[in-house]
């Protein structure tokens, strides 16, 4: 009886256990950035999280980044679990870093009516690349994809030709060529077919593929905002404008609109190049707003400080809060509510303390209506000069012809130079 009950257990639990595998699936419809190389971090990470068993990649690209592509494949290869790559939907292709990722996917495949291959790498200009570095450049890839394609158990040849020849096969004939792991005619197939099979993680141990229900990580706003900054020739210009627009406000202080424009343009460029990390790049955007907000309060700007601020924060929370690697959920709205709140905060600052100095401006002026001074200087004929006022020496302009030690009184005040007339 004891036995029968402990069998039972443990089939209620093998039970519970193939009920709670899950795949988590990303989608990668544009082409292959410094986004996308963020996106799959955080895929994997949050599969982790959701104690997934594969995930399962969806591509249809052009190519892209050939730096973001080594990032993603040594991700891959580093993963402690199992990349499933489809090439999907029919008509669509994995060409070119999309062809690269996918030899580095533990299973890979396309539907059918696609295509793979054209990896050969070209400058992002679509200029002609000089000779000498198109070898080296070439030469490197496909050693490099040799190396990831011998780990694979795939066609070396067509690793190879990819790149030198860039050669492309509809998924039918990569199949055939042993490119493609498996040819399906839907999702579900690949998924079907891609269960059970044996693959090497970390490059050292087998591990047999499991499918799960299928949960859903879609393309979120960070990513959206990283994939319209990260496009080559984009992040070249705005890193470019970026320094144009600081050199305006280095040499023509108080601009204040080319320095804010320009700090948050040259962070961004930074992250989209890959030189800072997405979210060292979100703590520098904030750290900036913040700079920008303290200024508002300082500096006369009539509210760019202010505004540029509350953009580099919102911005910045995006890039820097990420549920996938601090393991807690930043919704939208709450970074939303706190920039709004530092936004009340910091602008109402700047309101009253602008007040303030109106008013003791206003004040100042009144005080020097009901005070005389004594004229100490004078030049142009007397119309021009200095007086003492208040224990203050100001400089002053006046339609009387005045001489030294005449007493005056101020009839106006034109920022540091006073209207005054000669008191009979």
């Amino acid at each position: 009886m004891i036995k029968v009950i402990a069998t039972l257990f443990v089939t209620l639990f093998l039970a519970a256990q193939v009920e709670a595998a899950c795949t988590l699936a990303v989608t990668i419809n544009e082409a292959i950035t410094a986004s996308t190389s963020d996106y799959l971090a955080r895929a994997e990470k949050r599969a982790k999280e959701q104690k997934c068993d594969s995930l399962f990649v969806r591509m249809n690209t052009p190519g892209g980044s050939l730096q973001s592509t080594r990032l993603i494949v040594e991700q891959i290869l580093a993963s402690d679990i199992p990349y499933l790559c489809l090439i999907t939907p029919s008509g669509g292709g994995a060409g070119s870093a999309g062809a690269i990722i996918l030899q580095a996917c533990h299973v890979n495949g396309g539907l059918t009516a696609t295509n793979i291959g054209a990896a050969t790498p070209i400058l992002g200009t679509g200029e002609a690349t000089p000779e000498d570095l198109r070898k080296k450049i070439i030469n490197d890839t496909v050693s490099w994809l040799e190396g990831v394609t011998q780990l694979r158990g795939r066609n070396l040849e067509f690793a190879k030709e990819i790149v030198t020849e860039a050669k492309s096969l509809s998924s039918e004939a990569a199949h055939k060529a042993k490119a493609l792991d498996i040819l399906a005619q839907n999702e579900s197939e690949f998924l079907k077919q891609s269960e059970a099979r044996t693959v090497l993680i970390n490059e050292k141990k087998e591990l047999s593929v499991k499918v799960g229900e299928l949960q859903e990580f879609a393309p979120d706003l960070r990513y959206k905002v990283l994939g319209f900054i990260a496009d080559p020739e984009f992040a070249y210009l705005l890193f470019m404008g970026s320094l144009g627009l600081l050199y305006v406000e280095i040499t023509n202080p108080g601009m204040i609109a080319p320095g804010v424009i320009g700090g948050i343009g040259l962070v961004l460029s930074l992250v989209a190049f890959h030189k800072l990390d997405v979210a060292w790049g979100g703590l520098a955007l904030i750290l900036l707003g913040i700079a920008f907000l303290v200024l508002e309060i300082f500096v006369t700007s009539f509210g760019l400080l202010g505004i540029g601020g509350l953009v580099a924060v919102f911005v910045g929370s995006l890039f820097l809060f990420d549920a996938q690697s601090t393991g807690y959920t930043l919704p939208l709205s709450l970074i939303i509510s706190v920039v709004a709140v530092l936004g009340v905060f910091f602008l109402g600052i700047g309101y009253l303390a602008l007040k303030t100095i109106r008013h003791k401006s206003k004040d100042a002026d009144a005080d020097l209506a009901n005070h005389t001074g004594v004229v100490m200087t004078v030049e142009a004929h007397g119309h021009r000069g200095q007086i003492q006022i208040m224990g203050e020496t100001w400089i002053f302009v006046s339609e009387d012809s005045l001489q030294v030690n005449d007493r005056v009184q101020v009839t106006g005040r034109q920022g540091l130079t006073l209207n005054v007339k000669k008191v009979l």
